[in-house]
């Protein structure tokens, strides 16, 4: 094969390469959705309605996910200052999954007035995957910590996934991995057979360098036989006029 052609070959097999990687790399689906809140609080019940927003980022051999809620929940009738409210919530775990996965974030880093939607952190967890397959991440119960009371909140309207990743457990790609191995070994057996033909056990050189070594190492040969050939034709010659 030519040199241009060789370089072609290679450019295709790596960008056929880099597409089946993107095509395995791990997939992510996350929606927006409206979560309506039931509150019991200290002075009784409240509903509010807050859209919210979950990602999740592959952090070690889990996922690092984070619930972002885009309005205020529930309210307190005196002001709660910088740092008096504390918030944590629950996800439910479906699909390949399932149970709950506990977040939480800091607290609020400005006071609060008296009377005002709480505004909620950013609240994150890790999810350790202990099944591979599709596992959706539901809003589940929000828990608010004031002044010495609790506010709990729980969804109403059953809102949909907000989050869904193509997850693996940890033990889910040792089968794999040890199809890989046994692939390579046999990759490896097969090339030690071949080698076994050729001189240390190395693999064939091919190109216009190689071909050339070829037919120079042809060339000898014949002449060899050629002289071979003549040097015997000539005894024989010798030998009859005796």
């Amino acid at each position: 094969m030519s040199y241009p052609k060789r370089t072609a070959a290679l450019a295709s097999a790596a960008a056929l390469a880099g597409s089946v990687v993107l095509l395995a790399a791990p997939a992510a689906h996350a929606d927006v959705v409206n979560v309506n809140y039931r509150c019991q609080t200290p002075i009784g019940v409240k509903s509010a309605v807050s859209p919210i927003d979950m990602k999740g980022v592959k952090s070690g051999s889990g996922y690092k996910i984070t619930m972002s809620w885009q309005k205020g929940v529930s309210s307190s009738p005196v002001e709660l200052g910088k740092g008096a409210m504390t918030p944590s919530a629950t996800i439910a775990l479906g699909g390949a999954d399932s149970g709950t996965l506990p977040v939480s974030g800091p607290p609020n880093a400005a006071a609060i007035p008296a009377n005002t939607p709480i505004k909620i952190s950013d609240l994150s967890g890790t999810y350790t995957p202990k099944k591979t397959g599709k596992v959706t991440f539901t809003p589940g119960t929000l828990v608010i910590k004031a002044l010495g009371t609790t506010t709990t909140c729980t969804p109403t309207n059953n809102p949909p996934p907000g989050l869904s990743l193509d997850v693996t457990a940890a033990g889910g790609s040792s089968s794999s991995s040890s199809g890989g191995s046994s692939s390579s070994s046999s990759s490896s057996s097969s090339s030690s057979s071949s080698g076994g033909s050729s001189s240390g056990g190395q693999l064939p050189q091919t190109g216009p360098e190689d071909s050339a070594v070829a037919l120079g190492t042809l060339g000898g040969t014949v002449l060899l036989a050629g002289a071979a050939g003549a040097l015997w034709l000539t005894r024989r010659g010798q030998t009859a006029r005796r």
